[in-house]
């Protein structure tokens, strides 16, 4: 293997198995993690193991999904970009027919818009069947706006992309319109379970996921998000699953919600913008091809099923390591502990080999 070729890689686990219900999916899988922080497996791992210590386990729920790009039209002045805008809204069904067109799978289901003086935003939204949907949405965004150009006055071109989408980026309105996979996963823990297995209460997690998570959140200026680490467990599943790890930044926008119900916790983890696909680039590395499989994602399913699994699943993934770890700071000293536990056991090992 050439140098330009060569693969880097990253130490890589199955953890749980998870258990799962809801509108998407109903099973008991492990997941892959591929991460370097090696005390995210144990950490998942627990709050898997909680999952099966209920009838439901982690009930996630599917809320919507759409990929989306936006592209920027100048316009001569501003309300020839309001007219331009009109007419986009107005012929909706001839811009569908120009993306089936250029497209199997890709569909427009929305168009949305915003003006800033005579420039002109159009975020194009796209179901994308399985794949997450980068290349066909820009793909068909550009042979929309090739077609806009055509047939609308007064307008020119700006850019393919005009950073309304928004890719890879912490925006408020990925969050409050959607980008990727929006999945709820909820879990209700028993108090015996959350007593013996997360070592705390239902009380001391929700005042903890209230001071930190929602409270430092707001502090620090954070952007529609109010969680402890979506991100390592999204960045760890995107590697293993061969999904492009830099949407980790939309994708680690979310809110978790935490209730005291009589001594058992509620404990809810939404992600909006999940963006995740089964086929496309990345998933034809062998490491790949046999995550999926394994996962339940390489099905013989209809057209966006395998890439809605993968979402539900890489969400549980979220709540498990999120759950653990908030039970685990409720609780003085023990995050820290554990880490350097872990660390002495891995060098161990290391020494061993």
């Amino acid at each position: 293997m050439t140098e330009a070729h060569a693969i880097a890689g990253v130490p890589m686990r199955w953890v749980g198995p998870l258990r799962i219900s809801g509108n998407v999916a109903r099973t008991e899988t492990q997941v892959p993690l591929a991460t370097y922080e090696s005390p995210l497996w144990p950490s998942v791992g627990r709050g898997a193991k909680v999952s099966r210590l209920t009838d439901e386990g982690i009930v996630a729920t599917l809320v919507d999904e759409r990929m989306t790009r936006s592209v920027l039209i100048e316009a001569t002045d501003a309300a020839t970009a309001l007219a331009a805008a009109r007419t986009i809204e107005a012929r909706i069904e001839e811009l569908r027919e120009v993306v089936r067109g250029c497209s199997r799978f890709a569909q427009l289901i929305g168009v949305r818009h915003e003006i800033n003086a005579h420039l002109l935003f159009v975020r194009f939204e796209f179901s994308t069947g399985d794949a997450s949907g980068h290349n066909m949405a820009t793909l068909a965004s550009d042979r929309l706006l090739a077609h806009l150009l055509q047939t609308v006055p007064g307008i020119s071109y700006g850019s393919i992309s005009g950073n309304y989408c928004t890719d890879k980026k912490a925006t408020a309105i990925n969050g409050i319109l959607g980008r990727g996979k929006n999945v709820v996963a909820e879990l209700l823990v028993p108090r015996q379970v959350v007593t013996d297995t997360l070592r705390t209460t239902a009380a001391k997690v929700v005042e903890l996921n209230i001071r930190k998570n929602l409270l430092g959140t707001l502090l620090a200026g954070g952007i529609r998000s109010a969680n402890a680490h979506y991100a390592n467990m999204l960045l760890a599943f995107y590697l293993a699953t061969g999904q492009d790890a830099a949407n980790i930044v939309e994708g680690s926008q979310g809110v978790v919600m935490a209730e005291d119900r009589d001594g058992d916790l509620y404990f809810a983890c939404t992600l909006p913008n999940l963006i995740v696909g089964t086929v496309g680039n990345g998933k034809g590395l062998g490491f790949v091809e046999t995550n999926l499989t394994r996962l339940g994602c390489r099905a013989d399913a209809a057209p966006g099923d395998n890439a809605r699994r993968l979402a539900v699943l890489a969400a549980a993934t979220v709540l498990c390591g999120e759950l653990s770890l908030l039970a685990a700071q409720t609780n003085p000293g023990e995050l820290m502990r554990a880490h350097v536990q872990l660390e002495r056991e891995n060098k161990t090992a290391k020494v061993g080999v």
